[in-house]
């Protein structure tokens, strides 16, 4: 608790910087959302995106996003729907791929297409709704939830630090640029039940303590919380961090995306929930009578009486 203000003070600091961030940059959305084509090349040498992009638009791929993943022999081509090839609609899937790599390679530095997909407009245009819908219903039964576990402070304390690990993974993807799309969204979903975990263990010890030791201060017992509960938080965290871990480094390009989000939600949902819980709830004033539900002049006489 000697630290509140500055971890408090940082991390508001971190959710301003990501909520500028999400409104200058924004996502870079994929093609599950915006509908399109993919097309994944790898080059036998190490490629310049912008001469690819030139190269590409000289062919008629109008408005082509080109970027490097991996090596720098690595490219990935995105086109909108509307993109044409010589005034004609633009190819998919297979042919597109081969049309693509035929513009951007070279004599010099051949390529091979290791995947490309095509996501219609209309097709991306549902799968965004359908992950609005699912964000907004988790969204909303995990502050049900949390609403009728804790008591009023609790609540609101625990409600604001997960949206606060949420809001540092929304604006880690909106400063590196990196692809958002369904598994991403399902990381950060799941980057919720993590730090509503970790904080409910935290928040338990800290109800705990508030009704066996109420001779202390609430600074001393929120204290004692996090520290009793400190090292089964870093513990569950590093096996967790270690197990995503291994799921970022050999999972593959398509689930990446997923774990990159959920290693950014554990290490900071670990840090908010030692950092920053704690000190919310002490900022809010908590103490003993919260929670009391009934008859609390009564039964605070009778915790006075108590050795």
């Amino acid at each position: 608790m000697r630290l509140r203000h500055v971890t408090l003070g940082l991390t508001a600091f971190i959710c301003v910087a990501a909520l500028v961030l999400l409104a200058t940059k924004g996502f870079n959305y994929a093609l599950d959302f915006t509908g399109g084509t993919a097309t994944e090349i790898k080059f036998e040498q190490p490629v310049d995106v912008e001469q690819v992009r030139t190269r590409l638009e000289a062919a008629g791929f109008e408005g082509a996003v080109v970027q490097t993943f991996g090596s720098g022999n690595d490219i990935v081509v995105r086109l909108q729907p509307e993109a044409a090839v010589d005034g004609e609609p633009a190819m998919t899937g297979e042919q597109g791929g081969a049309a693509i790599l035929a513009a951007s390679q070279t004599a010099d530095n051949p390529g091979v297409v290791l995947r490309s997909d095509f996501v219609g407009p209309q097709i991306g245009n549902e799968l965004a709704i359908n992950g609005v819908y699912a964000a907004l219903f988790v969204a909303f039964g995990f502050l049900a939830y949390i609403w009728a576990r804790f008591e009023f402070k609790f609540a609101i304390a625990a409600i604001i630090t997960t949206l606060t690990d949420v809001l540092v993974v929304c604006g880690w993807f909106a400063l590196t640029g990196h692809d958002f799309d369904l598994t991403v969204l399902a990381g950060i979903l799941s980057v919720m039940g993590f730090s509503i975990n970790d904080t409910i263990v935290v928040f338990d010890r800290v109800r705990e303590n508030f009704r066996t030791l109420n001779k202390l201060e609430p600074r001393e017992i929120l204290n004692r919380s996090v520290n009793q509960t400190l090292s089964r938080t870093i513990i569950t965290s590093f096996v967790a961090f270690l197990t995503i871990l291994a799921l970022y480094l050999y999972g593959g390009a398509s689930l990446k995306g997923m774990a990159e989000a959920q290693l950014i939600g554990v290490v900071f949902g670990t840090l908010s929930s030692i950092f920053v819980a704690c000190p919310l709830l002490l900022a809010m004033g908590v103490n003993k009578q919260d929670l009391m539900p009934k008859a609390r002049d009564d039964i605070e006489a009778e915790l006075a009486r108590r050795p």
